[in-house]
This record gives C-alpha cells, structure tokens and sequence, in this order.
C-alpha cells in the first residue's frame, strides 16, 4: 500500500476537531484511507472503547439505513467514529450533521468522503462551518511515489493507484476506458443531479486533452460542439468541481502591461490525458505532439498535489510575448516563476526572463525531464522535476 501524504495530518486534526471531510476524485483511495486511520487511531489503541462504523452511502442497504430515520441512527453512535463514504449521495445530511455534532462536541466523530467540491454542494459550507475540517486527496503524486515506480512510469500512467499499480499495459487501457465512461454516463449525473448528453460530453473530455495547457476559449469550444459557450462553462464547472480537470487563472499585477486575461485549462491526471490521446505507452507519447503539453500538465498537477496550501499557482502572459509557465504566490508576493520544459538540456526563453523581470522575482527555475540541478549565471535554477518537489517546493 502506497502511504498518503495527507495521512498525518488527518489524524492530528481528528483529535481536535467533531470531523473531517476528505474530497477527491473517484478512485483515488479515499475509502482506503479513511478506513485505515480508523483502525490506527481505535482498533490500534491498547484499551481503546470506541468503535469505527462504516456506512457507504453508494449501498442501498446503508443509503435506506440514514434515509429512514437519520438522527436517531445517528444519535445512536454518538461515542463512535461514523465514517460515511460518498456523502454527496445525500445532500440533506449536512444540517443534520451540524445539529448531531453540536449534540456532543467531541473530537473524532465523524470521517466523512465525498467525490464533488464543496462549492457545488448545496449547504455544505454554511452547515459544517467551524465543526469541519476540509482534506483535498489528489492522486498519487510524485511526493507520495515509492522508491520501486519510476518518475516516467508515473507520468504516463497517472496517479490512479489502480492505474499505476497494474501489471498489463492492457488491463491499464481498460481501467481508463471504464472510468472515463463510468464518470460520463453516471458519476457526473449522480454527483451534480445534472442532464446532458453523454456523447458531447465524451467529445469535451477529448478536445480538451487535445488542448491540455491551452487559454481557455470558450465560445470556440462551443462552436465545435454545437453548444454554448455559456454551457461550455457550466461543464468546466462539473469537471473542475469532480476534480477532472484544473483551470489555471492568470496572475495580475499593476504593471500597465495588456495581459492574457482567460484562465489555462488542465486534465489534472496523465494516465487520463494519455488514455484520450489514445496512446498506449511511453515510446508513443515522446514521439506525440503534444507530449510538451502533456510534461506541461504533469508539472503543473505535481506542484498542486505536493505544495502547501497557502501557496497560490498561477500563469502570467503578457500580449507582448512575456510568459510563465507558473507563478507561485503567497499573499500577494511572487515566490517563485517557473517555466516548464521538455528537454534535457533547456535554454531559457526571453519570454521567461522578461515575466520575471515584471514580476520582481529572485526564485526562478526551469523544471525540465532531466535529473540535473545546477543555476546559469543569470541565477536560473535548471532542475528536474523530482529534485524540484522534493527539494525546493517545500522552501517557497
């Protein structure tokens, strides 16, 4: 089993907090993780009283066991941890959540799954404000990559622990396809309680792998899929709310420079991305047209799986050719640009040296494919990505 890197500081908030929500897509080892701290913190203490009670709300049989009567099951575990897996199967629990947690304040009582951002479901925040404790568990990230799984495997399979664990490359193309299909056809209806057709939504999914890093062009978007652009956004706004895919805002700053104002659109999983360009392994992808794209993406995730979260990443593009792939900001101080490239042996771009210029920055790194770390006389550091995450991220 492959240790999560949220994995501690959950359980240092469990003993402070009524309960804790992990978030993240399907498939990511949600349910593992929570059912593991469970066993660590209660059934793995000497003497400990309190029992674990697991409720998977995608069962019928649990769903009918909160649907009858919720409180009073509820109530019935008040000195128990009640984990309760896929919440947003029932919307209507949250106000009664508050009211059960108010009950009796104490530490621990619910661990609680979900696989939809909070800001799409409806009452979540105003219910659970101050008695809850938010966790993002992202996919596998490099951070969290053991010792035995190459840094290139990981990046054409993606961070899916099915995914990157899987044996036969053919099994792996099967995994996606189900998967892509399943959030398509189901998960994205059931999630949001939304309608729409599930072959445009397929043939979104495939423009934007096909765009991945690209400035977001809605209308555009739109017109190829005989939609608008208004829908377009809406369904950005269920992908990004699913945890499919990022949207990359640009970085504004008082300069007097004409800016790209549109967000950058990213499918935040490589094997995904790579399942949609149909490619089937390693050799394909180098030789793609969009492999630059897809180093891009993979970058981009990498950075937003293992960095803190009071560090902001954005992009930064003037109209004048000024460009940077990723600015990461804490507060409103620029602590390192970044620019992105596929190669092992990168020349900085003018672009890259006039962005950090306008922007002020002293941290500057070009994160690239090669294991190298070594600075050019202008003081750019050119780093691989390993040595970056594990090494200079966690200093910003």
């Amino acid at each position: 089993m492959i240790k999560r890197a949220l994995q501690p500081g959950i359980e240092k908030f469990l003993k402070a907090f009524p309960a804790i929500v992990v978030l993240g897509p399907r498939q990511v080892g949600k349910t593992t993780l929570v059912k593991l701290i469970a066993k660590n913190l209660f059934a793995g203490q000497a003497g400990s009283k309190r029992k674990a009670v697991y409720l998977d709300l995608e069962k019928h049989s649990d769903f009918e066991k909160l649907n009858r009567d919720a409180e009073e099951y509820l109530l019935s575990y008040i000195n128990e941890c009640v984990l309760i897996d896929e919440v947003q199967r029932m919307p209507k629990l949250f106000p009664l959540l508050r009211a059960v947690i108010d009950e009796k304040r104490k530490p621990g009582r619910f661990m609680i799954t979900g696989s939809a951002s909070p800001d799409l479901l409806k009452g979540v925040s105003e219910s659970l404000a101050g008695r809850v404790a938010y966790f993002y568990l992202h996919p596998i990230g490099l951070h969290e990559l053991p010792a035995n799984i190459p840094w290139k495997k990981h990046w054409f399979r993606g961070g899916f622990p099915q995914a990157l664990t899987l044996r036969h490359a053919q099994l792996l193309q099967g995994w996606l396809d189900s998967f892509i299909t399943t959030y398509i056809e189901k998960d994205l209806p059931q999630l949001f309680d939304i309608r729409f057709s599930p072959t445009t939504m397929r043939k979104l999914w495939s423009m934007l792998a096909h765009l991945q890093g690209s400035i977001l062009n809605a209308e555009k978007l739109g017109n190829s899929l005989d939609i608008t652009g208004v829908t377009v956004k809406r369904y950005l706004d269920y992908l990004e709310g699913a945890f499919i895919i990022n949207r990359l805002l640009p970085f504004f700053v008082n300069l007097g420079k004409r800016l790209v104002k549109a967000p950058k659109v990213y499918i935040n999983d490589s094997g995904i991305l790579h399942h949609l360009l149909r490619l089937e392994n390693e050799k394909e992808l180098m030789h793609h047209p969009g492999a630059g794209a897809s180093w891009e993406g993979y970058v981009v995730s990498q950075v937003m799986y293992a960095k803190e979260n009071r560090l902001d990443m954005y992009y930064y593009r003037t109209q004048a050719g000024a460009e940077c792939d990723l600015v990461l900001v804490r507060g409103h101080v620029v602590k390192a640009c970044v620019e992105i490239k596929l190669s092992n042996s990168p020349v900085v771009s003018k672009g890259f040296y006039q962005s950090a210029a306008d922007l002020k920055c002293k941290n500057n790194f070009v994160v690239c494919s090669a294991e190298i770390d070594y600075k050019t006389k202008e003081g750019v550091r050119i780093v691989g990505i390993t040595s970056f995450i594990k090494n200079y991220l966690p200093l910003l």
